[in-house]
């Protein structure tokens, strides 16, 4: 089955080295590009992409307000962020708003076909040392787990979560199954009002919950 991809950046060099990459491969597929994020929504009506990639900072209409407008009208939409620098704040904001992850724009070629197609199977990619960096440089407030009302374990999980391990890694520190993992990670990410890992691991770090360190 082919991947469909769109492709919104300000910079043609940028677009046409990642329509290069991407449609080398047998199952992805370049179906469009845009130079502006408001052109977004356009975009995705006229290509019906199973994952767009969104450059943060453009002239006119930028990536996190593409992504806002996008999210409303498509809550199902996978996301992936597209930035020069990794220390960029607008990634943590991108990510709060409901990116599935982010790429440098000098990732390697198999980095960025490896993004496409975790994102694509429904998976969102977490950096952890990223989030944590980013969210150091920010005022947290430690409200989030009263606000949301986690038992003991659902805490846990949540710090072992925004440790970056995946529902396997987290069973064996626990001692629990991968089942009563998964259902725990479904109870945060509901009491926290998000729909995946990355969005309550941006929670987790910018509320203050897990500490940067």
């Amino acid at each position: 089955m082919t991947t469909r991809v769109a492709i919104v950046d300000d910079e043609p060099l940028v677009r046409t080295g990642l329509r290069a990459i991407l449609d080398a491969e047998d199952d992805l597929e370049v179906v469009g590009e845009a130079g502006d994020g408001a052109d977004v929504l356009a975009l995705v009506a006229d290509t019906a992409p199973d994952v767009l990639l969104l450059d943060v900072r453009m002239a006119h209409v930028d990536g996190i307000t593409a992504l806002r407008a996008l999210l409303a009208r498509r809550p199902d939409a996978r996301v992936l962020v597209v930035t020069t620098f990794e220390n960029d704040d607008h990634v943590l904001d991108a990510l709060a708003a409901g990116a599935h992850g982010f790429l440098l724009k000098r990732a390697r070629p198999e980095e960025i076909v490896q993004a496409v197609r975790v994102v694509a199977r429904g998976d969102s990619l977490v950096f952890p040392e990223t989030v944590r960096r980013l969210a150091a440089g920010r005022t947290p407030s430690d409200t989030l787990r009263q606000d949301a009302r986690l038992t003991d374990r659902e805490a846990e999980v949540l710090r072992l979560v925004a440790a970056g391990m995946s529902n396997q890694e987290i069973a064996n520190d626990l001692y629990l199954g991968v089942e009563t993992v998964r259902t725990h990670v479904g109870n945060v990410l509901a009491k926290l009002g998000v729909r995946d890992r990355t969005q309550a691991v941006v929670r987790a770090y910018a509320s203050g919950f897990v500490v940067p360190g």
